[in-house]
């Protein structure tokens, strides 16, 4: 055997093994029935252009057309805004999402992203910013002139001793060091939604995970300046 060809199938062979041991989070997946529907009407939407700012994350997001209505009618309504957001998603079924169409034909001035609370049961906070990064990645290759918000995943549960929570803000810790203050920045709103104790109210997310309106309301507040900046205007 030819050194050249050695050194292919060695080249071969741990490429197939780093996809191997990869992580889910970060293995484009879709996923069935309904979610496909909304999946390529998002596609059709983003066809007709005129896409300055785009949210990209899963129920969470979403909600935004839900108890979030009129917050985004308020604050994105004349911003050319398009809502990117699936319940249920984990970063795999996003990863794929942003490689089948989401992102086609358009340059938003601005992207916000708020991704990986469902992963967070079965995902280490490695595995998670490792999924989160890969977003972040698909945007620069895919919208290089996008300026991009990566938000902390938000909080979850009635207090600082959820489990889930403390997945969440663990690798929210990793993915802020993927800002580079000139594309990516990152920021951490989660404590506008908790009390001084850390505590959630239902108010502010009633199934302590979903957004009411005054939750969304926080929401949008919260980022307004980072995004007036963002958007240049």
């Amino acid at each position: 055997m030819n050194s050249f060809l050695l050194v292919a199938l060695i080249a071969v062979s741990a490429s197939a093994q780093d996809v191997a041991t990869a992580p889910d989070t970060v293995k484009p997946v879709p996923r069935a029935g309904g979610w496909m529907n909304r999946h390529q009407s998002m596609n059709d939407r983003v066809k007709k252009g005129d896409v300055d700012l785009v949210f990209i994350g899963d129920s969470i997001t979403q909600g935004w057309e839900g108890n979030g209505k009129n917050v985004w009618k308020t604050f994105y309504g004349d911003r050319n805004a398009v809502n990117l957001g699936i319940g249920g998603d984990r970063t795999q079924h996003v990863i794929w999402r942003l490689d089948n169409g989401n992102l086609e034909g358009i340059s938003p001035k601005a992207a916000v992203i708020m991704i990986g609370t469902n992963n967070s049961g079965s995902n280490s906070p490695e595995e998670i910013a490792e999924g989160v990064e890969v977003i972040v990645k698909q945007l620069r290759e895919k919208t290089p002139e996008t300026k991009i918000l990566v938000l902390a995943t938000f909080p979850r549960g009635p207090n600082p001793a959820d489990a889930k929570r403390q997945v969440n803000e663990k690798s929210n810790a990793i993915v802020e060091k993927l800002a580079d203050g000139e594309h990516v920045f990152y920021l951490d709103i989660g404590d506008k939604f908790l009390d001084d104790d850390g505590n959630l109210s239902r108010d502010i997310m009633p199934d302590l995970l979903h957004l009411s309106e005054p939750g969304y309301t926080i929401w949008a507040e919260s980022i307004e300046p980072s995004l007036t900046k963002l958007l240049g205007k």
